[in-house]
């Protein structure tokens, strides 16, 4: 079951990814549609949508991050 992510757990995943990767680029925003997810940026690009999971009580942050063929570097 999906739930309303707040500002204060948008605060404390912010924190957790910029001190995990070292990397203070990492910035979270809310999506104007929907409220069980932010977007994740990074250096003001989009990465990645965290989606916030309550299930059973037990609350987990999801990130689902798809990477573009075309983005890719070139063949192996």
């Amino acid at each position: 079951m999906s739930a309303v992510i707040t500002p204060e757990e948008m605060a404390r995943v912010q924190s957790y990814l910029q001190n995990k990767f070292k990397n203070t680029g990492f910035a979270l925003k809310m999506r104007e549609k929907a409220k069980d997810s932010v977007e994740l940026l990074l250096n003001g690009e989009f990465i990645a949508v965290i989606y916030k999971d309550d299930e059973d009580g037990d609350i987990s942050f999801d990130l689902n991050m798809s990477i573009l063929e075309e983005d890719l570097p070139g063949s192996l």
